[in-house]
């Protein structure tokens, strides 16, 4: 007994302390970024927790004093009038990480821009210091135009969403490979994700679609859970892509729902929607209104409870992080960090709550869908 004790005190300690470590890493990564903007912006600038939370063309890892560890991305470029066009998102950058206009496009405030090369030669950067004060560039004075191109470029979102896939293809072909082998008692990673597939069989898909229809939804629902589960994990790490916290993501995740839904809609599900049992023939026109705007209003539901969930976790814990910096105090800036450990507990379980939610109404949704009404 002794022992088992003492097994589980080790693990809580190990837990602890890479929760710990991803809070003293994140608050590392404010305090190198604070100290390399800190002599240009006085005062409450928040720009930083926004910047952690969007898409980018390169993955920044961390800020040592004035260097920035970045690891470049692909920028590919459709141009309609000169065909395609590769660059890699260092290109777009100087040694000091100043922005610069590289093959008729640059990147500016997070967005590619096609800019002309008139605009970034030597003398028009001297012309519009003079004009509008030392320090001032082009890219600051000049506009650029986000239309004449289609960019397929491999940003930070795209590449952690890749690194996701890879992660769970490797995760759970190594399990389905376990099962295959007809191994009796579960072990290693089969032994903790086994239960977890389980309880999705018979207390989500089961419980809301019917023992009888279940089956076919199986690999949708789990790949589904999983899918946001690590991603919302992920983007705990840090340096990590916030790719949970994207809405176009949450979206696309919403909209398969949505579209599985009405595929498989029976006679009963849509007899419900156009003429809806029980109400008053007057009132069925209204009645249809309501049923139509609650088809749409499901997969907005699903989108923005991800999206606001995991995007408004990550702001408080960047914000309570760099509340010492923007007071320029060193004991509000210690227990911000600490409490932001705290703050990272709460939100590994709202991932865990999160992957669940996301399951358990797209579950009900098509629950809905392919009941037969017989009752």
């Amino acid at each position: 007994m002794m022992k088992r004790n003492g097994t589980n005190n080790l693990k809580l300690l190990i837990i602890s302390a890479l929760v710990a470590v991803f809070g003293l890493t994140s608050s590392s990564n404010l305090w190198a970024a604070s100290g390399t903007e800190g002599e240009e912006k006085e005062g409450g600038d928040t720009e930083f927790i926004m910047h952690h939370i969007q898409d980018d063309y390169q993955w920044h890892i961390v800020t040592l004093g004035h260097t920035h560890v970045t690891i470049p991305l692909p920028v590919i470029i459709y141009d309609y009038e000169e065909g395609l066009k590769v660059f890699m998102s260092s290109d777009f950058y100087d040694e000091h990480h100043e922005p610069i206009a590289h093959g008729g496009y640059m990147i500016s405030h997070g967005k590619l821009l096609k800019v002309g090369e008139e605009h970034h030669d030597e003398g028009h950067e001297a012309m519009v210091e003079e004009h509008h004060g030392e320090g001032s560039t082009a890219e600051d004075h000049h506009e650029g135009d986000s239309a004449g191109f289609l960019d397929l470029s491999i940003t930070k979102n795209v590449a952690s969403l890749l690194l996701s896939v890879v992660l769970l293809l490797v995760v759970f072909m190594s399990v389905a490979k376990r099962y295959k082998q007809g191994v009796g008692a579960p072990r290693g990673m089969q032994s903790f994700f086994e239960p977890i597939i389980v309880f999705i069989r018979d207390d989500i898909a089961k419980t809301n679609i019917g023992a009888d229809k279940y089956e076919r939804f199986m690999p949708y629902l789990l790949t589904l859970f999983f899918f946001i589960l690590f991603n919302n994990l992920l983007g705990l790490t840090p340096g990590a892509a916030n790719l949970t916290g994207n809405i176009a993501v949450t979206m696309c995740l919403a909209l398969f729902t949505f579209f599985i839904t009405q595929f498989n809609g029976k006679k009963a599900y849509w007899g419900h929607i156009f003429a809806t049992p029980g109400v008053p023939l007057p009132l069925r026109p209204i009645i249809l209104i309501v049923e139509v705007i609650g088809i749409f209003t499901k997969p907005i539901s699903l989108t923005l409870r991800l999206f606001a969930s995991i995007t408004a976790g990550h702001i408080v814990v960047l914000a309570i992080i760099g509340l010492g910096f923007i007071l320029n105090n060193v004991a509000v800036g210690v227990v911000g960090t600490l409490f932001s450990v705290v703050i990272t507990v709460i939100e590994i379980l709202v991932a865990l709550i999160q992957a669940y939610v996301f399951t358990l109404f797209s579950s009900m949704y098509i629950g809905q869908a392919v009941d037969d009404g017989h009752h």
